[in-house]
């Protein structure tokens, strides 16, 4: 029961991070201070992610989509995005690269640990950062406050245990919501010349679905339209989809739209071949083309 407990809270902290994503674009208030001081609070206090850091790392993906070391959302990792990724990895790496889109889902598991180990060093490093110790002094007041509670509350296995719980969720749950927006989408050229609606159309791929996707995924099933209107409120995008689609078709420029689970199968396909061609850099890339 307390592991279950564990796992709505993970879920409830996502539920926050999407609240606290859309008071940063300004949807919340009228008042742009009010948004970033709610931005703020919400994901410091609430999520236990730095603001500063979540804010300047989404920014530069919002202005280059899928940018070769342009968005810090592909660049190179644990996973490869695209091509232009370095391959000097050893056999395990390369062996581990050929079936990595299997694995992106179990290493979502860990997303949780890695935004909150990066918010402290973002906070920790040299260049400015704003705010930097009301950052850092409410995320030691939030976990001071979360392992406290847990280690008097429950036993110490029972504690460690719903703490990777609760985490291993939130980090499943935000990389689920999130991987399928652009993973698979175009990747384009470092400097690449495109004007903002085609880049910011053609690297996104919307969700389908109801009122339910919608929430569930915080609105971010609307992808493109939160990036051509980012500070525009979640209940809007759905209406803003009619207008962008009609336009996109009648100026040629593609706009995809897939199911949740069709979204995650063409993820896991693209990462397989793209991982393929990194582990054996001599794969014929037009036998990769038809490979099933």
């Amino acid at each position: 029961m307390q592991l279950l407990i564990a796992a709505a809270l993970g879920v409830l902290c996502t539920q926050f991070a999407f609240v606290g994503h859309e008071a940063a674009h300004n949807q919340v208030f009228a008042s742009r201070a009010a948004n970033d001081w709610t931005a703020r609070i919400i994901a410091t206090s609430l999520v236990g992610v730095s603001y500063a850091y979540w804010n300047d790392k989404h920014g530069r993906h919002h202005v280059r989509p899928n940018g070769v070391n342009e968005d810090p959302d592909i660049k190179p990792g644990a996973v490869i995005f695209h091509n232009e990724t370095p391959t000097n990895r050893g056999v395990l790496g390369r062996a581990f690269a050929r079936r990595q889109g299997y694995f992106l889902f179990p290493l979502l598991l860990f997303l949780g640990y890695t935004l909150h180990v990066d918010s402290v060093k973002y906070l920790l490093r040299p260049a400015p950062v704003a705010h930097r110790w009301l950052e850092l002094a409410l995320l030691v007041m939030r976990f001071g406050a979360y392992f406290t509670v847990l280690f008097l509350v429950l036993s110490p296995g029972l504690a460690v245990a719903f703490i990777a719980v609760q985490t291993a969720v939130f980090g499943l749950y935000m990389g689920g919501c999130f991987a399928p927006n652009h993973k698979g989408m175009p990747i384009l050229p470092e400097k690449s010349r495109m004007d903002f609606m085609s880049r910011q159309v053609v690297t996104s791929r919307n969700i389908t679905g109801g009122p339910f996707i919608t929430m569930l995924m915080g609105g971010l099933n609307h992808q493109i339209e939160h990036h051509l209107f980012p500070d525009m409120p979640r209940p809007h995008l759905r209406k803003a989809r009619r207008l962008v689609k009609a336009h996109c078709e009648a100026t040629g420029i593609v706009y995809t739209e897939a199911g949740l689970t069709g979204s995650y199968a063409i993820v896991i396909r693209y990462l397989n071949r793209v991982g393929l061609r990194a582990a054996d850099p001599f794969t014929c890339p037009l036998a990769d083309r038809y490979r099933p």
